[in-house]
């Protein structure tokens, strides 16, 4: 219970610190840096739990996983730097719940019946949240943040197909994947990415941030409560909507909160029902 509270914790406050510093630096950079320490910490991870080398069958999954994972990174900071956080972060949570589940139906056919009602509500939720006005005349994010939901559930589709007992090799994998991809779109499109050094600290926390959630999540598996682990680090949106109230000072109307509850609720009857 403890570690997968911790990766709901350590993600949503990754998700918090990126947008937020994506206000104040370029998004490429932010996402570059914290990549790099990712792929540092995940390779000290795997050799400190010994992992053998990652198996050449889930070499394609962990690239495709680092593209559609670098996508989904850059759309959400950029969603949550420009736009509502507590409209940004529940959308994207929702749909990075829902597009693995619908995959699985095209696969495997239909799901349990509480996977059903979780689709049924996360679709309410997301018409709520995306029609509140962020009281400023400005754009809510919505758009990025469906791209970002989109983009992340394929990246769990992806990580899905991975073997069993690798976790932290092919994690680095997708961490260097992501990093060359953001690099690509660095050179290719001539993007703005250098920041201020007085940044880069707060740049490697998000990293830092990012890759404790991937451990609690991965060592609340192995230790045995996966249904706990799944369900309570699915809560990650929680603690970015909760930071951006508190630190922010977002205003949350009555459709808003009645729209981030029932994206909660989805998104734990999805986990629930899909373990």
């Amino acid at each position: 219970m403890v570690l997968g509270l911790t990766a709901a914790l350590t993600w949503g406050s990754g998700d918090f610190a990126g947008g937020l510093l994506a206000r104040r630096t370029p998004v490429l950079g932010v996402v570059l840096v914290s990549q790099l320490v990712g792929t540092v910490l995940a390779l000290v991870m795997a050799v400190v739990r010994g992992e053998t080398m990652p198996l050449l069958a889930d070499l394609p999954w962990s690239i495709l996983g680092g593209l559609t994972g670098g996508i989904g990174i850059v759309a959400l900071y950029r969603g949550l730097a420009h736009g509502r956080m507590g409209v940004v972060a529940p959308v994207t949570g929702v749909l990075a719940a829902v597009i693995p589940v619908a995959f699985g139906v095209v696969v495997e056919g239909l799901p349990a019946a509480t996977v059903i009602v979780g689709i049924g509500l996360a679709i309410v939720a997301v018409v709520l949240v995306s029609r509140v006005d962020d009281g400023r005349g400005g754009s809510s994010g919505i758009g990025l943040a469906l791209v970002s939901g989109v983009a992340i559930g394929s990246f769990g589709i992806a990580i899905n197909q991975i073997s069993p007992g690798h976790a932290f090799g092919p994690l680095a994998i997708i961490r260097v994947s992501e990093a060359v991809l953001i690099g690509a779109i660095i050179v290719v499109g001539r993007q703005a990415w250098r920041s201020e050094r007085r940044l880069l600290p707060a740049m490697a926390g998000v990293g830092v941030l990012d890759m404790a959630g991937n451990a609690g999540f991965i060592l609340a598996v192995q230790a045995g409560s996966l249904a706990i682990a799944a369900v309570l680090s699915s809560l990650y949106p929680v603690t970015t909507v909760i930071l951006a109230t508190v630190v922010l000072r977002e205003r949350v109307t009555r459709s808003h909160a009645v729209g981030i509850a029932l994206a909660v609720t989805a998104i734990v009857c999805i986990a629930t029902g899909s373990t």
